[in-house]
C-alpha cells in the first residue's frame, strides 16, 4: 500500500457520541491531546474528592466553617459545564452539615449571562433527591430585584452580585478547572463573576479592551485583567470556601482541590496547565471540537474551541470545527451581530470602539470570532442550519471528510498538512 493511501482514525466528540474522522497518514501534521483526558487515578472518585475536602490547601476544612453559620450558599455551575454534581454536591451538603445540622442550605445556580437551568437540567445535574429535597435558585443576572452592588470594578462600573450570595453566613462554592480562553482557566473566582454578578458588572468585566489584551488568552494568568478583576469580585463577596475538580474526556474527576478560593484554586490551575500544555504544531487545516455535550449546545460556545485551532493554525489557513450546536447559535443579539455585517472586520472595529458601560451581551464571543475570522476561514461540521453557519461569515460541510475537501479547494491545494486537536477547550497551546 502507497504511504499516501494510509489512514490515521480520529475519534472526535459530537454532542453525546463521537465522529470518526479518517485523514491521510502523509497530511497529519500532529495531534495535540491534553495528558489530562486519560489520566487515571488510582482511587475512586468519591474518594479524591472527600480527601480534598477534609486536606484543604489552605483554610479549614468545609464542616470546621459551617459551625455556628446558619445561612450556608453554595453556588455551582450551570447547564453549559460539565460539573460532576451528582457526586459533588452530596459530599459538600454532607460535610457541612457534619458541621452544622441546622444549618439553611441554597444552591445558587451561576448562570452568569447564560438563559436560565431548566428543572429537567437540575435533575440531570443533582439527580431528583437533591432538586426534590434542596432549595435551589437559579441566578438572574437582569433581576435587579436579585441584586446587591458590593463594590466597584476597575473599570468604575458596580460590582453587583446576587444578595442571597451576599448576605450567606457562609459562601462556598464548587465548580471544576479548565483551560479558558479569555480568563485563563475556568473554576474558582469565575463563580462570583460571571457567576452569580449582575448584566453591567459581567459586561464591564467583558469589555472590549479586556478582551483585547494579549494576556486575555488560554493559560494565562498572571497580569490576566479579567482573571485580576474576578479575584477582586471574589475577595470583595466574601467566598470563603471552594471545591474545584479537574475532570478527563470521559467527565470523570481525576483531582480535586480545596479550601481558599485563590490558594485552592491556583492549586488546581498549575496541576492542569501540566496536564494540558500541548507545543503547537502549525499546519494549514487545524481540525477540533469544543469536547462535545454539553459545551457544543451551541455555535456561541463553540468559540471557545477555536481559540486553541487559532493558536496553532497557519495565517489564511482553515480551521475546521465539529460542534453540534443542537440548540443553534445560542444567543440572538451574537448571531446578528455577524448576519448584519458585511465582513468579520467591520464586526470587530465596531466591538474596538465601545467603552465597558457600552458593552453589549455577547460581544465578547463575537469579538473574539471576528478576530479569528479575520485570520482564518471556519468550516463547522453541525447540527446548526446551514443558512445559520453561513450567514456568520463560515461555511458549512455535512462530515469531517467533505470539510476537508471544502478547506483544500480555500487554499487552492488539497494536500495542505492537518493538524488535530480532538477536545480544542481541554488544552493549553504553547
Amino acid at each position: 500500500m502507497r504511504k499516501e493511501d494510509l489512514m490515521a482514525k480520529i475519534k472526535l466528540p459530537y454532542g453525546e457520541r463521537f465522529l470518526r474522522a479518517e485523514i491521510p497518514d502523509n497530511r497529519l501534521e500532529g495531534i495535540m491531546s491534553s495528558k489530562a483526558n486519560d489520566f487515571r487515578p488510582n482511587e475512586p472518585e468519591a474518594e479524591i474528592v472527600r480527601k480534598a475536602l477534609t486536606a484543604p490547601v489552605a483554610g479549614l476544612p468545609l464542616r470546621k466553617m459551617a459551625e455556628g453559620k446558619d445561612k450556608i450558599v453554595i453556588i455551582t455551575s450551570d447547564h453549559t459545564r460539565p460539573m460532576p454534581s451528582r457526586l459533588t454536591m452530596p459530599l459538600l451538603l454532607e460535610e457541612i452539615r457534619k458541621g452544622n445540622p441546622k444549618a439553611e442550605v441554597c444552591i445558587l445556580i451561576a448562570t452568569g449571562f447564560h438563559r436560565p437551568t431548566t428543572e429537567n437540567e437540575l435533575r440531570q445535574r443533582f439527580g431528583n433527591d437533591i432538586v426534590d429535597r434542596e432549595k435551589i435558585v437559579v441566578h438572574d443576572c437582569t433581576d435587579e430585584s436579585m441584586l446587591k452592588t458590593i463594590g466597584r470594578l476597575s473599570s468604575g462600573v458596580d460590582l453587583k452580585i446576587n444578595k442571597l450570595a451576599f448576605e450567606a453566613d457562609l459562601l462556598a462554592a464548587e465548580g471544576f478547572i479548565e483551560p479558558h480562553f479569555f480568563a485563563g482557566f475556568s473554576g474558582g473566582r469565575k463563580s462570583i463573576l460571571p457567576g452569580v454578578a449582575g448584566r453591567k458588572s459581567i459586561m464591564a468585566n467583558h469589555a472590549a479592551g479586556m478582551i483585547n489584551d494579549p494576556r486575555s488568552r488560554t493559560g494565562v494568568l498572571t497580569g490576566n485583567p479579567i482573571h485580576e478583576e474576578m479575584v477582586t469580585a471574589a475577595g470583595t463577596a466574601g467566598l470563603a470556601f471552594i471545591l474545584n475538580v479537574v475532570i478527563n474526556k470521559d467527565k470523570r474527576i481525576i483531582k480535586a482541590f480545596s479550601g481558599h478560593y485563590n490558594h485552592a484554586h491556583l492549586a488546581g490551575c498549575e496541576f492542569l496547565a501540566k496536564e494540558a500544555g500541548v507545543q503547537s504544531q502549525p499546519a494549514d487545516i487545524v481540525i477540533t471540537t469544543n469536547g462535545g455535550y454539553p459545551l457544543d449546545q451551541n455555535i456561541y460556545q463553540t468559540v471557545k474551541c477555536m481559540t486553541a485551532a487559532e493558536a496553532t493554525c497557519r495565517e489564511n489557513g482553515v480551521i475546521i470545527v465539529a460542534s453540534e450546536c443542537r440548540d443553534g447559535h445560542g444567543g440572538d443579539s451574537f448571531f446578528q451581530t455577524f448576519a448584519r455585517a458585511a465582513h468579520p472586520r467591520e464586526v470587530l472595529e465596531e466591538i474596538i470602539k465601545r467603552s465597558p458601560e457600552e458593552t453589549i451581551p455577547d460581544q465578547w464571543e463575537a469579538q473574539i470570532l471576528a478576530r479569528i475570522l479575520i485570520k482564518h476561514r471556519v468550516i463547522m461540521v453541525t447540527g446548526a442550519p446551514r443558512e445559520m453557519v453561513e450567514s456568520m461569515h463560515m461555511k458549512w460541510a455535512p462530515s469531517v471528510e467533505s470539510a476537508i475537501d471544502l478547506a483544500g479547494d480555500l487554499l487552492g491545494n488539497n494536500k495542505g498538512n492537518i493538524t488535530v486537536i480532538p477536545d480544542g477547550v481541554g488544552v493549553i497551546v504553547r
